[in-house]
C-alpha cells in the first residue's frame, strides 16, 4: 500500500468582530505599503494611513540617520526632529517634545527607525509603531526568502545531473551512424533542454514552459531506453498559463527516471499530469518503478537523505515552501515495489508570482 509523505501543514481558523476585520485590513495594507522597506516607494502611503489611524496632524517615518523618509502633514522643524530622534535612539524607547512624540521601530531585534507624530504618545503610538515594525519584519523576511529561493535555484542549476548529460550525449553519439536523422533531432532536443535549464529569464516560468522542457527531457530519456519507456503527459488547458517556480517539475521527472525506472528490469512508464483543483494548480509526476521506503522519503524531504536523492526532491520542497508557505510543500506517495508519485499543489494566482 502506498504511504503518503509530506511536510507538516499548519491549519488554523480566525474569526472576530468588525474591529478585528478592520485591523486585519490595516495590517494587510501596511504590509503592501512597506513591502520594499522603510525607504521604499510605498512609505508615503503608509505614513498617510498611520496619520488617519492616529487622527494626527502629522506622521513621520524616519530612518536611523534621523532623516524623514516619509511625511504626511506639516513636517516638524529639522532641528527639533533631529533632537527628538537622537533621544529616542539613544534611550531605545519613546521620546517626547510636545507636541511631538517618537517611538522607535525595532525589527528582528534591531533598531531600524522611528515613528513620529504630533498626536501625543502613549499606548496608541506604541501599538502603531508595533504594526509598522511587524510589516517591516515581514518585508525583510520576504526579501530573505527571495534570496534563499534564488540560491536554491542556482544550486539546482549547478547540479543538473552529470549522469543525465553523459548518457544523453552517449545516446546521441551511438545513433550518429545508425540513425543520423534521429541523432540530429535528439541533438536539437538536448540543446533546447540545456538552453531552458540555464535560462536567465527569471525565477518563475509558466506550466506550459515547464511542460515543453519536460517533454524534451523525456524524449532524450526514451531514446536512451530504446523506446522501452512509456510516456504520458496530460495538462489541462486552464493550468498552462499558471506561473510556478522555475525548474520545479523537471527534478521530479528526473527522480522518476533515475531512481524509479533505471533500477527496474524491463519497460517502465512515467506520467506527468496537471489540472485545476479549485484555486489550486495540481501537478503530479508518477512512475511505476521500484518505489522507496517511506522512511527514506521522509529523510529526503527533511534534507537528510542520500545526497544523490536529496538534491532534487529536497530542493523542490524547500523552494515551494519558501515561495508559498509550509502548507504547499512537496507530497510524495510511495512504497517499495509500488512506484512513486510526487504531487505539487500551488495557488493558481498569487501576488508577486508571475512568469516573464
Amino acid at each position: 500500500m502506498l504511504e503518503r509523505i509530506r511536510t507538516r501543514r499548519d491549519d488554523g481558523t480566525e474569526a472576530g468582530s468588525r474591529q478585528t476585520v478592520r485591523l486585519l485590513a490595516l495590517v494587510q495594507d501596511l504590509d503592501a505599503d512597506l513591502r520594499d522597506g522603510l525607504a521604499g516607494r510605498g512609505a508615503p502611503a503608509a505614513a498617510r494611513r498611520l496619520r488617519r489611524l492616529l487622527a494626527a496632524g502629522t506622521v513621520v517615518l524616519a530612518d536611523l540617520d534621523g532623516r524623514p523618509v516619509a511625511v504626511a502633514g506639516p513636517p516638524p522643524a529639522p532641528a527639533a526632529l533631529a533632537a527628538l530622534l537622537a533621544r529616542a535612539y539613544e534611550d531605545g524607547g519613546p521620546a517626547h517634545d510636545p507636541p511631538w512624540s517618537a517611538e522607535p521601530l525595532t525589527v528582528a531585534g534591531e533598531l531600524s527607525g522611528a515613528l513620529v507624530t504630533d498626536s501625543g504618545g502613549g499606548p496608541e503610538l506604541t501599538a502603531a509603531a508595533g504594526l509598522v515594525a511587524r510589516s517591516l519584519d515581514h518585508a525583510a523576511l520576504r526579501r530573505a526568502r527571495g534570496r534563499i529561493a534564488q540560491a536554491d535555484l542556482r544550486t539546482l542549476r549547478a547540479q543538473i545531473s552529470p549522469h543525465f548529460l553523459h548518457n544523453a550525449l552517449a545516446v546521441i553519439g551511438a545513433r550518429i551512424r545508425t540513425d543520423p536523422d534521429r541523432a540530429r533531432t535528439l541533438l536539437g532536443d538536448f540543446s533546447d533542454y540545456l538552453r531552458y535549464s540555464f535560462s536567465a529569464k527569471g525565477d518563475y516560468a509558466t506550466v506550459a514552459d515547464e511542460l515543453q522542457a519536460i517533454q524534451t527531457y523525456l524524449e532524450l530519456q526514451r531514446a536512451r531506453f530504446d523506446d522501452r519507456m512509456e510516456l504520458s503527459v496530460r495538462m489541462a488547458p486552464e493550468v498552462l498559463p499558471v506561473a510556478i517556480p522555475f525548474l520545479v517539475v523537471q527534478p521530479l521527472v528526473e527522480n522518476a527516471v533515475r531512481h524509479g525506472l533505471e533500477p527496474k528490469p524491463g519497460p517502465g512508464s512515467i506520467s506527468v499530469s496537471g489540472f485545476g483543483e479549485g484555486p489550486l494548480c495540481v501537478i503530479e509526476v508518477e512512475d511505476d518503478g521500484v518505489g522507496m521506503d517511506p522512511a527514506l522519503a521522509r529523510a529526503i524531504l527533511a534534507g537528510s537523505g542520500p545526497p544523490a536523492r536529496r538534491v532534487g526532491l529536497a530542493n523542490v520542497d524547500q523552494r515551494l515552501r519558501t515561495v508559498y508557505g509550509p502548507e504547499h510543500g512537496l507530497v510524495i506517495e510511495t512504497a517499495p515495489g509500488a512506484g512513486t508519485k510526487a504531487v505539487i499543489r500551488v495557488p493558481r494566482f498569487m501576488r508577486g508570482v508571475t512568469a516573464p
